[in-house]
Formats: C-alpha cells, structure tokens, sequence
C-alpha cells in the first residue's frame, strides 16, 4: 500500500520515446479501443467500489466521468490515457484507488536510460524547495533554492494542476503534498501533465536572497563525470544477507540510553517483513532495559497488513478495542472477472467471510464485533510518541486511531495522509484493462474506523512538527528534534499531554 510508489508509477517519465523489442510507448490507441476500455473502467468502478460517492456526489462523479470520456475522441498514447484515467481516479478522493502502466511499460522503463527531470523538491502550501538536484555540475539551482515558476507558470499554479491528478483520502492535501516531495514524484508527474522537454526554464530565489532564472536540462547519466569512473565490480550477496538488508530497511530499533529512549524505525506493516517475530523481540528488549520512551517513526509507512498494525497495536493500547465500526462490500459479483487480479479466491473470501445485512451492504462482521485485548506480556506502558506525515496511510492510520487518545501518546509531526474516520481498502485486487493492459488499483471493502471521526481529513498531530526552508537547508530531521525536545523537557519539568493541549 506503499501510495507514493503507485502514483510515481501512474506518471511515470513521458521524455523518453525509446522503442524496445516489444513495445513502443509512442504507440496510439484508436479512440473506439480507448473507449472501450474506459467503458469497462466506468463500470466496474460503478458496479464494485464502495465509496465511489463517499466524498463526491453521484452527480458530480457522473459529470468528471463524462469528461473523461469526452478527452478520448483522439488516439492517445497509454500515458495519455492513463493521465485522462488518474484525472478522473482523483475525483473519487480515495488514496487506495489509483491507476499505474500495463506490464510491458513497466518492463520497457526496467531497460531503458531515462532522462528525468533532475529536480526533487519538498512541497507544502506556498512553498516548493529543492532537495536534490541530479545534475551535479549544476552549482546555480542548488539545495535550499525556492523554485518560484518553471516555464513562467508560478509553482503554487503547478502545483495546484498537478493535484488534479493525484489520490487522496477525503480532502486531505497533506498527502498530495507529501507524494509531490517523494523523490523523483515531482518531475514524473510534472512532465506527464504538462510534457516532456529536453531543458526547462526556472525562476528560483537562491540561498541568498536573490531572485534568478536558469536552465535546467533533463538529466542524462551518460554526460556526467561518473562516466569516466572505474565501474566496481558488484557484491554477490547470498539470499540470506539480501533478505536482511531488506527488512533492516523495512523496520529497525534504536536505542539512546541518556534519554532512555528507543525509536523503532517501521516503513511498512506488510506480511513479508516479519514483524510478528520483530514485535516480539523489541517490546522485550524494552521491558529489560526498563525504556521509558518509545517513538515509533511512521512517516514512511503507507500501510499493509492490518494484521500486524493490529498486533502493534496490542502491545501499546491500554484498554480493550474493536478495529471496525464497520466494514463492508456492496457487491459479491462482477460483470469483469476476468479483468481482475485474483478474482475467484476474492470471490470466496467475499462468499464465506461476509454476510448480507439489512442494509443491502455484504458485513465483514469479525471486525466489526471482536474486541482485541491490550498485551500482557511485554506490553510497553512508558511515552510513546508517534511520527507522522503525508506518507502515514492505510493500516499505520488505523494503528494511531485507536491509541491516539491515550494519556501516555503523544502523535508528532503532521497530519496524516490516511483518512482517520475510514477508507476503502482491505481487498484491493488489480484490474487489467482489456485493451490498453492499463491497470488500476479497486478497493473492494469500506472501512470506518471511528464514525465519530471528521470525514475527509487525516489524523492531527498533538505536536505540529511542519517544515521550515532552514530546517530543509540544514538537512535536518525537524521531527525528531521536536520529540527529543519534549522528552527533556518532561524529564525537567513533568509536562503531561493535557498540559501540552492546553497550551495550544
């Protein structure tokens, strides 16, 4: 559920029109085959979605489909077509809906050399500064420049078009910000919504003050000094020191004995990162260095597998908890199977798992009715304080939802990307567009997390941690720094968090 991987994959880079053996990505589809596929689109979306009109109303929805319809009366290119797609995905306002390439372009983007475009940025409101930039040599649009305008469109303009296009729960702009700051997102959608350039024209103010143009040419590995270094012959890894690697990558643990503070790094809550055995060993470790500070970082952590959010879960909460107010399909059936990734064993967990109510509506009654139980072993009592940010979605909101109220956590950062009243998830098989192989994402399950929740926007943080253009320049971790500076300052003085809420 990693939903700033998917996005950069919907817009992947338009600047390359490089043919492969066997597929060309300049190829155009005649307006009837579009039609076609975008017919089934429509209508699986109709038929299966269950929260196609939860943000936009059935009126409203109809006419963005229209429009969409209405840009396919001349051939496009797949990344045309999966533009109109993404722009139309965007209006349902559901980050787990979203469109990305048929296999072949994926596979084609595996070999070729791609030339991006060579600015990263980190993005909020009136804001856009740049991280990185790919051409080394370039000392003029350095880290810490304000990118004001590129082409002479003023970038809160951009910025404001390029949302047209990108998925998010409810009205939550924290997401679509955060997706545009992952690195290489910007440029990606950039160029897919506005095309491809071999140099781009750039107003910017500099770490000094000034106000300057340049030119910004797309970045070609092929023309920088590394060209002329020895290449170093590559590490053979066995599977073993690969697969730790991975999960290092995926969840870690930090220990800070002066502050007695732990900080378990989480990126993922998915099945394959082995968090039930991870789990087990931190929160004992915890327990016999008697740790009276926990942060566990989830600003990377776009979801997975509610089984083990759910088991973080236990050994934090201090009070028994449903994950479900509800949780529900509005169809078993579909007109498409075959288009759908997986759908006979969906079609019978969907058979054997939920039950039709009185509502008309087909009930996952298992979340919805069983009450978790806090830990007993090892279950951590001290300062938990949470991270957040853009890219906290999915299973990680579901996670700080249900602890969020409890005296001893304090949620840190910004508000989440993740819906905190719901979203639809759970099932969330691909569908292949017969036509095009255009994918895209169908969540087939609604999720209400907490009814009495605000609808359409992510969780707030108890501590706003937002960014600053110093605290960019310096490179700083500006959230972390927030934390280690309430734990001194608990440590002096006792601060409470009803005291910190009070201040606000």
């Amino acid at each position: 559920m990693k939903n700033q991987i998917i996005v950069l994959l919907v817009l992947v880079l338009a600047s390359s029109c490089a043919v492969s053996k066997n597929f060309n990505p300049a190829t155009k589809y005649a307006p009837e085959t579009l039609q076609e596929d975008y017919a089934i689109f429509k209508t699986m979306l109709e038929h299966e979605h269950p929260g196609l009109y939860w943000y936009t109303p059935k009126d409203s929805m109809d006419l963005y489909f229209e429009e969409g319809r209405s840009r396919l009366n001349d051939s496009l290119t797949e990344l045309g077509f999966r533009t109109v797609l993404s722009y139309v995905v965007a209006k349902i306002r559901c980050g787990h809906t979203s469109v990305f390439p048929s296999k072949k372009w994926s596979h084609m983007t595996d070999s070729l050399r791609l030339r991006p475009f060579p600015l990263s940025l980190k993005v909020w409101p009136d804001t856009a500064v740049v991280t990185s930039n790919l051409n080394r040599r370039d000392s003029v649009v350095t880290r810490g420049s304000l990118l004001l305008s590129i082409e002479g469109r003023p970038i809160q303009q951009i910025v404001d078009s390029l949302f047209q296009y990108l998925p998010a729960d409810g009205y939550n702009l924290t997401h679509k910000y955060q997706t545009l700051s992952n690195r290489g997102t910007f440029g990606s959608v950039y160029t897919a919504v506005f095309g491809g350039k071999r140099k781009y024209n750039v107003t910017f103010r500099d770490t000094l003050g000034n106000i300057r143009t340049a030119n910004v040419s797309l970045f070609a590995p092929r023309d920088t000094t590394l060209r002329n270094l020895p290449i170093p012959k590559p590490t053979t890894l066995s599977k073993s020191k690969r697969k730790k690697l991975e999960l290092a990558a995926t969840r870690s643990l930090r220990f800070d004995s002066t502050l007695s503070l732990v900080t378990m790094d989480l990126n993922s809550f998915t099945k394959d990162a082995h968090l039930h055995h991870f789990f087990k060993a931190s929160f004992k470790k915890l327990r016999k260095r008697h740790t009276q500070n926990l942060i566990i970082d989830l600003r990377g952590n776009g979801g997975g597998s509610v089984n083990n959010s759910n088991l973080l879960t236990r050994y934090i909460t201090n009070k028994p908890y449903k994950i479900a107010d509800s949780l529900y399909a509005i169809n078993r059936d579909t007109r498409f199977a075959k288009y759908q990734q997986n759908r006979f064993w969906t079609w019978l967990f969907m058979l054997t798992i939920t039950h039709k109510s009185k509502d008309g509506l087909y009930h996952f009654r298992y979340y919805e009715r069983k009450a978790f139980k806090p830990k007993r072993h090892n279950h951590f009592n001290g300062n938990v304080y949470v991270l957040t940010g853009g890219n906290t979605f999915s299973a990680s909101t579901l996670f700080i939802q249900t602890i969020r109220a409890q005296d001893n956590v304090f949620v840190v950062g910004e508000e989440t990307g993740g819906g905190a009243y719901g979203n639809n998830a759970w099932l969330i098989p691909d569908v292949t567009l017969p036509n095009t192989k255009v994918r895209f994402r169908l969540p087939l399950f609604r999720l209400v997390i907490d009814k009495t929740a605000v609808k359409g926007r992510g969780i707030p943080p108890d501590e706003i941690a937002e960014p600053t253009v110093q605290a960019i320049r310096r490179n700083a971790d500006f959230k972390t720094e927030k934390v280690l500076a309430l734990i001194r300052t608990k440590m002096q003085s006792g601060f409470s968090k009803a005291h910190t809420l009070n201040d606000k």
